[in-house]
């Protein structure tokens, strides 16, 4: 079991503590009583899945030796109201922008490498999730 270790450590700033000594040290807007100095923990969790993709489509590149140096990837979120007036994601889009002399043969392979992506695939069969106190 992976276990991470979260401080509070003043405001609204939030620190996650891996096993490996790094951290991920998150905030909230001015407007919500934050200093804005870090991302969201939603903004990461949406970063997380873009850049585990943008992780895919470079392996696959690499493997084939195909320069990864002019290919992004933009990523949109559309939000609707649920019956409580929460704002709820709704839909996630990615798009993969590849150069005019990417092979051809590779353009279909490398949007079915990039859905292969483990963030992803842990929100399409997600874990049970529970709080307790320790």
């Amino acid at each position: 079991m992976e276990v991470i270790k979260i401080t509070l450590d003043g405001g609204r700033k939030v620190t996650a503590h891996l096993n490996d000594g790094r951290q991920v040290t998150t905030d909230q807007p001015v407007a919500e009583g934050g200093t804005n100095a870090a991302p969201t923990p939603f903004d990461i969790f949406l970063a997380s899945l873009a850049t585990c993709a943008g992780v895919y489509v470079t392996d696959f590149c690499n493997h084939r030796n195909i320069p990864t140096d002019t290919i992004t990837l933009t990523q949109s979120a559309d939000f609707t109201v649920d019956d409580k007036g929460k704002h709820v994601l709704a839909a996630v889009s990615l798009t993969i922008h590849l150069p005019n002399d990417f092979p051809e043969k590779y353009r279909e392979a490398v949007v079915r490498v990039a859905e292969l992506c483990a963030v992803k695939r842990a929100i399409v069969h997600p874990p049970q999730f529970s709080v307790q106190l320790g």
